[in-house]
């Protein structure tokens, strides 16, 4: 078992794609935050202010049930916690995976894709939700980053650690 997980919720295979390359090049474990309820394309229609993610996004205490469960965390001393990114911010999924284990003591990096939007005031937003973590500089991947810039990062990562 790798003392690195790679986590991450993807909704179009989009952040599933970066997570697994990212898993391969740092040599980590890997975790498929899976919603308990998966979301439909109807779901997902941003323009749409009642489909379920932009209701869900308007309401910070939402918190949409996980169906995957991770064992061992206290195993991993990095998490690389990975999610498209959805009006600025991560997907309330991942409030719900932080505030479903304990991550005090261990270490924590964002890393998202999107179509164009920034990383916002995501980390801000996730720190009250894993107590007790370090949190390390996240990052937002084009959809086809390059090995080199993943694993630039990986690099700038371990080098945190220390």
């Amino acid at each position: 078992m790798s003392e690195t997980l790679v986590a991450y919720f993807s909704a179009s295979g989009c952040t599933a794609k970066l997570a697994q390359r990212l898993a391969v090049i740092a040599d980590a474990d890997l975790f498929e935050i899976v919603p308990e309820q998966p979301y439909t394309s109807a779901d997902l229609n941003w323009q749409d202010k009642r489909s379920r993610s932009s209701v869900e996004m308007a309401d910070p205490s939402s918190r949409p049930a996980i169906s995957s469960e991770l064992d061992g965390i206290e195993a991993y001393d990095t998490v690389l916690l990975g999610f498209p990114i959805w009006w600025y911010v991560a997907p309330t999924i991942i409030n719900t995976f932080l505030e479903s284990y304990d991550f005090s003591g261990k270490k924590i990096a964002l890393f998202a894709t999107s179509g164009g939007s920034g990383m916002g005031e995501t980390a801000k937003v996730l720190e009250p939700c894993a107590p007790g973590a370090t949190w390390l500089a996240g990052k937002r991947f084009e959809t086809g980053a390059s090995s080199s810039e993943i694993a630039r990062w990986i690099g700038e990562i371990e080098e945190l650690k220390q």
